[in-house]
């Protein structure tokens, strides 16, 4: 199977703490991601928001626009209510010819507040799940009407971070929800990555490739520091800089026969963590992983 190799703008500049890598141009990140070798880009705060100015400027630097992260409420919204929000951004991913949307679930999520740890995030009450799979399940089959596929992205401090979350959640929808597979996020819930790919390989329709620095995991869990305390202290890395195993992650993906992105995303602070070199690290890391599995890239 043939897949691609994309990046994220996160680590040159981020949209949760705009602090980080704020002043960085769009031109900046856009010419490094290339010349780390990546052949498309997620979306980020400072991209052109309309599909034709959007595709003309990663044009410029021969880079697809892969997706763009969406932050759904659907456990407190009706899926009408849900699809009037998302319809811009489904729009713009449809227009430039995205195949998924990467869709988290963000009702309160503590994922962005600083002062809270990620420990204590919301957790779906018994009585919600049966609501929320119907909803999902609809708004799935709708997304999948305008040939944008929903890719439910699992995350730190929100309702579904864990295995067993991810478990209900598949084991109840349709094939219409997809599952983004986060090597980072798994190993930081502390989940095994493999396993879940190993048994949810046909779902997996998007895939985010971070790495994870054991000795700061350590003291993130410790010392219940919030996740975006953890991003600033050095949590996440990319491919090849952690203890993630990325070919044990990533092949019963490639045995499942994934033709999808790999995405090299990995939030750190660009002063501490030069963009463009770990850039090409994280390249490097997964090209040879892709390769060993028996996957071309593209």
């Amino acid at each position: 199977m043939t897949v691609k190799l994309g990046t994220n703008p996160i680590a040159w500049s981020n949209d949760d703490l705009p602090e980080l890598g704020g002043d960085t141009p769009l031109e900046t990140c856009l010419r490094e991601t290339r010349e780390a070798g990546f052949t498309g880009t997620e979306m980020g705060n400072k991209f052109p928001k309309q599909p034709d100015a959007l595709k003309a400027k990663l044009g410029e630097y021969g880079l697809e626009f892969v997706s763009g992260w969406y932050g759904a409420e659907l456990l407190t919204r009706t899926v009408e209510e849900e699809i009037r929000a998302m319809q811009p951004h489904l729009d713009l991913l449809a227009a430039c010819g995205c195949k998924v949307m990467v869709f988290a679930e963000t009702s309160g999520t503590v994922q962005g507040r600083r002062n809270v740890p990620v420990a204590d995030r919301p957790v779906m009450e018994e009585d919600e799940w049966p609501g929320y799979l119907d909803r999902i399940a609809k708004l799935s089959e709708y997304m999948a009407g305008k040939g944008v596929a929903l890719a439910f992205h699992h995350h730190m401090g929100t309702v579904i971070e864990k295995a067993a979350e991810v478990d209900r959640l598949l084991s109840g929808t349709p094939d219409t929800v997809g599952l983004l597979f986060d090597t980072g996020h798994f190993t930081f819930a502390g989940d095994d990555p493999a396993a879940v790919s190993k048994k949810w390989a046909k779902r997996i329709n998007h895939v985010h490739a971070k790495d994870v620095r054991a000795d700061v995991l350590k003291r993130a869990l410790a010392e219940r520091w919030s996740f975006l305390e953890s991003v600033i202290n050095g949590v996440y890395t990319v491919p090849g800089d952690g203890f993630v195993d990325f070919e044990a992650a990533l092949r019963p993906i490639a045995d499942a026969g994934y033709g999808g992105w790999i995405i090299c995303e990995a939030e750190q602070d660009p002063a501490k963590a030069h963009p463009l070199t770990y850039a090409r690290k994280g390249y490097a890391h997964l090209r040879a992983t892709a390769e060993k599995l028996g996957l071309t890239v593209q």
